[in-house]
Parts: structure tokens; sequence; C-alpha cells
């Protein structure tokens, strides 16, 4: 399970997370990426190096790089997902900073649910605590390629590599648990110091794998959208005569996986009628085909009922239609799960009424091991539930396409999301 990589094989964007329990050093982190990868500008420094003083530090303190709401720099802890960008010579990266306390694990959801890899940190003083334990099975579920384990601060264990290998092995442990797809990795790092950041620094001669950037650069998202069949979840139909439209109806959206192209037969879901693609339309005008990312206007050979949250999809392999669906569930609220509510369920652009028919059991943090459910389903608890919807959805599951195998529950009265769910 565990690997280090040493080449790119398709470099591009990667998009990553960090995420770990409170002040294992996340934003530390990836203020070091940032100053080391020399992405900060002058006046950023200049203004991190006067907050530094003023708190009465004599090194600068490069986590006010990332922590940027008035809260945060408060309390000295990260609430929000913070986003950042950098770059090297070999690639494009994009931070999603995300909580670490356990209140705002669904923030670490939001910021996980576009991104490909993971950084999660342990506090080498530490080791592995419930909060990284639930970090790391949530990035392998939610279908990130890459783990990597970067055990931080062995600057304050005399960067003792046994305490590395400790920490390595029980992780491990705990991923044979239940996370066998998952790519996991292992780094160690001082944050504060720089060692196996972006450089290797001088107090880990021992560690003879990549620093932690260059086992980012070397992530491989080759595995292509384009490769998985063609989903396409209406957003919007236009009427004739509206601009880019002059004779039919339009369908808006964004093509979320696969390829579709003029002249293609397609199935709208849930009506179940075929029929063929008989122009594309982008902000450029007409084009020959579409491909995953796009926001496109379909037009389409027939007149067909078809309105918003409808899919439209390829003939080969379309999505399953049901209004029954075995998923798990992060639940976000802080209100107990009361058995017999109805929920409004979100998934791509469809919303439907539904309700939570059985929790079959809750997922462990500390073994994996699927226990019996009893008790309250209580904030940030993960199970397995079996889910009765008041009409039909069409969906993929989660494993297979994330943008249609992935949803949220709404509470209908406070209109606020209590859980995130992800398809068996």
């Amino acid at each position: 399970m565990e690997k280090e990589n040493t080449t790119v094989s398709q470099p591009g964007v990667l998009r990553f997370i960090t995420a770990g329990s409170v002040d294992d050093g996340k934003s530390t982190l990836i203020g070091r990426l940032l100053h080391d990868s020399r992405a900060i500008l002058e006046d950023q420094f200049a203004a991190v190096e006067r907050a530094s003083r003023r708190r009465g530090q004599d090194a600068v303190d490069l986590s006010l790089l990332t922590d940027g709401l008035e809260a945060e720099r408060e309390q000295g802890i990260t609430i929000d997902v913070a986003y950042r960008y950098f770059a090297t010579p070999r690639r494009k990266f994009i931070i999603a900073d995300t909580p670490g306390h356990e209140q705002y694990t669904r923030n670490m959801v939001t910021g996980a649910s576009t991104a490909q890899a993971a950084v999660v940190l342990i506090d080498a003083r530490k080791g592995l605590l419930p909060q990284s334990r639930r970090h790391i099975y949530l990035a392998a579920l939610l279908g990130l390629s890459d783990i990597i384990v970067a055990i931080n601060k062995m600057d304050l264990v005399a960067y003792d590599e046994h305490v590395f290998l400790t920490i390595r092995d029980e992780v491990l442990r705990f991923a044979r648990g239940g996370l066998a797809n998952a790519r996991v990795s292992f780094i160690p790092i001082s944050a504060s110091v720089g060692d196996m950041v972006v450089d290797r620094g001088e107090h880990l001669s021992w560690w003879t794998g990549p620093t932690l950037l260059e086992a980012l650069e070397a992530v491989d998202v080759s595995r292509s959208l384009l490769d998985l069949p063609a989903r396409f979840p209406v957003q919007l139909v236009t009427r004739p005569g509206l601009p880019p439209l002059i004779e039919s109806r339009g369908y808006l959206g964004r093509l979320e996986s696969g390829v579709l192209r003029r002249g293609q037969e397609v199935i709208v879901l849930p009506s179940g009628r075929s029929t063929t693609i008989r122009d594309i339309v982008s902000l450029e005008g007409s084009t020959e085909e579409a491909i995953a990312g796009d926001s496109i206007t379909l037009l389409l050979e027939d007149q067909l009922d078809i309105s918003r949250g409808d899919m439209i999809s390829g003939t080969f392999a379309p999505p399953s239609l049901t209004q029954s669906i075995a998923a798990r569930l992060c639940w976000l609220n802080t209100e107990a799960f009361e058995p017999q509510r109805r929920y409004l369920l979100r998934h791509t652009t469809r919303t439907v009424k539904a309700r939570i028919k059985n929790i079959d059991a809750r997922v462990n943090i500390h073994t994996l091991d699927r226990d019996q459910f009893v008790g309250n389903l209580a904030m940030n608890d993960i199970v397995h539930a079996q889910l009765a919807l008041q009409q039909p959805i069409a969906c993929d599951p989660y494993e297979t396409n994330r943008a249609t195998g992935a949803f949220i529950l709404i509470d209908e009265v406070t209109n606020q999301t209590v859980a995130a769910g992800w398809i068996d």
C-alpha cells in the first residue's frame, strides 16, 4: 500500500487538500510551500512579518499566510476552507486548507469534493489521533487518488527515525482495515523549519524518499473524466428564439464526464426516451464535440419533455435509474437524526424528497469496522444507510463516477445541509 512516486506521466493542475487534527501544522505547511516555492509577493510577506511581531514572535509565523479570517487569527485555528494557488516548473497546484477541528469536518468534506489528492498531517509527538483517522478515511471514501501522510514537527522529536516508523506502521495497520484501494505514502517533515517540504534541509539525512513537493509533483492524475461514460445533468432549458438558439429548445449544463458529439445518439432519463444530438453550442459557437468540464447547450433532433434535473447520457453504459439507494452518509448537522423526518436529496441538478429508511451500521473510526448502529446519529458520524426517494434519480456508484455518485441531504424546514452521501 505504501508507494513512492518518482515520475509524472501527465502533470497538469493538481488539486489537493491538507487535513489533520487541530494544531498539526496545516496552515504553517501551506505557508512553507508558498514561501519556499517563491509564490509570495514581497508585500504579503512583509505583512506577515509585521503580524508575527505584533504577536511577540521572533520568527515569521507562516501560518498567517493562509489563516485569513479574523476569527481564525484570534483563535489560532483554521475555520473555513482557504484556497491557495502556486506553481512550479513541473506543475500547477490548487490547495484547499481544510479545518482540523472536529466541529468543522463538514468543511473538510466540501474541500475534498473537488480534490484529487490529500496531504494528511500528523503531529509526530501525538501520533494517530481520531480526527486524523477520520480525515484519512474520508479522503479515501471521497475517491482521492493519493493520500500523502506527512508526519510533521519532526524537529520536536529530535528528528527520530523510530518515531516516524512507529507512526507509519500505525497508519498502515489502520489503512489495511478498510482502505485497500487507497494509495498511501509517507514523508517526515518539519513545516516550521522547512525540512523535506520544498527543500530537503539538513536534519533528515536518513530519509531517502522524495520531499513533499516532489511527491505532489509526481501524483498521477492521468485517469481522465473523458474515459467515463457521458453524463450531462440538465441545468436550464431555453425556449426557441432566445440567444444563442434560434429554432429549437436548448438544454444548458455542464458535461460532468465523457464526451458528446454532434450526431451521437443519447438517452434522456428518467423518461428513457432516445434521440440524437443535432448541435452543440459553446460560448464560441457551434462545435462538433464537447468534453468533460465543458459548459454547453445541447440541441436535440426531437422535441422531448425535458426539464432541469433530467440526465442526458450516451446509450453505452447509461446510469441506473432508481428510487432506492444504498449509501454511506457523513452526518454534518449539530442536531441529531430523526428517523421519521423527510429530507431533500440534491443529486447533480436534481432535487427529490427522500427518507432515510434504515441505518445498517456505523463505521468505527478507530478500526473501520462496521459496528451495529445503536443510539443517535451525531455530527461527523459515518454510517451505511438505505434511502427511499419519492422520485427516481439517474446515478452511478461513487467509485465509478464522483459527479453522479454523490449527493447531499437538506433539511426541508431549515434549508441546512445535514449530510453528505456517497452511493455504493
